[in-house]
């Protein structure tokens, strides 16, 4: 797909849940107190629109990438302007790291090893299709998607931050994800 496709093909907004869900993975909880994803996001899109023309690449991948990096800057600023973490590239490196591997274990959600540009196309769609069904899920169920599958925290580490005990965050995970395919479901019966 050509520049000019892949960013006509969606508009900015399309990818806000997308993104919302990567700072969500990110956010610690000095952070989570302090910070909204959603206004995190927001700026990471205006930033994206006013420099849109910078953008260099020719696939959806690419265009992924450069939207995950003007998030990780945007969160690290963020972060330096709440005197959270000061001002350290190294951090800001392990930040679009941990973006890159939070994306990444949203696409094996996905389970596909597609590789033709077609296939790669439909799993982006599956993607941002994913992240607006996990903004339909309850708080503590995209929580513990969030920190089990995005953040690969143990269930026993998922089950201390959530203050909850193991079964019950093991039950609430298998709600979870039932509920997830149900609402993947929906929105594949509603394209067809």
């Amino acid at each position: 797909m050509e520049r000019t496709a892949v960013m006509s093909a969606r508009q900015l907004d399309d990818y806000r849940e997308y993104l919302r869900l990567l700072v969500q993975a990110q956010l610690g909880p000095r952070l989570r107190a302090k910070l909204d994803a959603s206004d995190v996001v927001q700026q990471a899109i205006l930033h994206a629109h006013a420099g849109r023309a910078q953008f260099q690449g020719q696939t959806e991948a690419e265009w992924l990438g450069w939207l995950r990096k003007i998030l990780a800057n945007t969160l690290a600023a963020e972060g330096r302007r709440y005197g959270a973490e000061a001002r350290d590239v190294a951090r800001e490196r392990s930040l679009e790291a941990e973006l890159e591997l939070s994306a990444f274990r949203l696409e094996c959600l996905l389970v596909a090893d597609q590789t033709s540009p077609s296939q790669r196309a439909v799993r982006g769609e599956e993607l941002l299709q994913l992240a607006q069904a996990m903004s339909q899920l309850s708080e503590d169920q995209r929580r513990v998607v969030e920190l089990h599958h995005l953040q690969a925290l143990p269930v026993a580490v998922v089950a201390e931050r959530m203050q909850r005990s193991r079964s019950a965050v093991v039950g609430l995970l298998f709600r979870s994800l039932k509920r997830l395919r149900e609402l993947l479901g929906q929105q594949q019966e509603g394209e067809t």
